[in-house]
């Protein structure tokens, strides 16, 4: 009697192993990320972004088990933000000034990032680096924000003092519907 037994499917994606040593640098320049962003220094910022950065955060939906592949809408139906190079610096010199009304008073953050993974692209020189995130924002007395997700970036290695160059980032939230009164930071 002969039977279809199919081979278990891996609970794992394979993934391609980097050296401790190349995941510390990079797990090191998120962090420094986080550092220049939490220390409010947003044009420092800007600095480690590439000159043709993608940086996007779709919007969510909430769907039953069976559409949970169609819970990320799609870029053509727009999303929470939509970047490039100009409209980040823009936006980091608007929160840099003293006087910045949606920024008054300033809001304490901190970026926490975790579950770093890496793997090489089809590009010299570029990782695909997917991490989780923990996102608090404090503003005033009252105003209280957490935001947690992933990340989903490409790093472009580069010759500054940091190393790397984020060329695409992409932002998923794990909520459907932000219940705050906006996003003035970055993720």
């Amino acid at each position: 009697m002969q039977t279809n037994i199919q081979p278990p499917t891996p609970a794992m994606p394979k993934r391609t192993l980097v050296t401790p040593e190349f995941q510390l640098e990079v797990e090191q320049f998120l962090y420094a990320e986080a550092e220049l962003l939490d220390q409010r220094h947003f044009l420092e910022w800007t600095e480690l972004l590439a000159d043709d950065v993608d940086y996007f955060m779709p919007f969510k939906t909430n769907r039953l088990p069976q559409d949970q592949d169609q819970e990320i809408r799609p870029r053509s139906e727009g999303g929470h933000f939509g970047d490039n190079k100009a409209s980040l610096v823009n936006r980091a010199k608007k929160l840099s000034i003293k006087e910045s009304w949606s920024e008054y008073p300033a809001s304490r953050t901190r970026h926490m990032i975790t579950n770093v993974r890496i793997r090489p692209t089809q590009v010299q020189g570029e990782y695909q680096v997917e991490s989780y995130f923990h996102f608090y924002r404090s503003r005033g007395d009252r105003q209280i924000q957490h935001l947690i997700g992933g990340r989903d970036d490409v790093l472009r290695r580069v010759d500054s003092p940091y190393g790397f160059q984020i060329a695409r980032r992409t932002i998923y939230l794990d909520q459907s519907l932000l219940m705050t009164a906006g996003i003035t930071t970055f993720l």
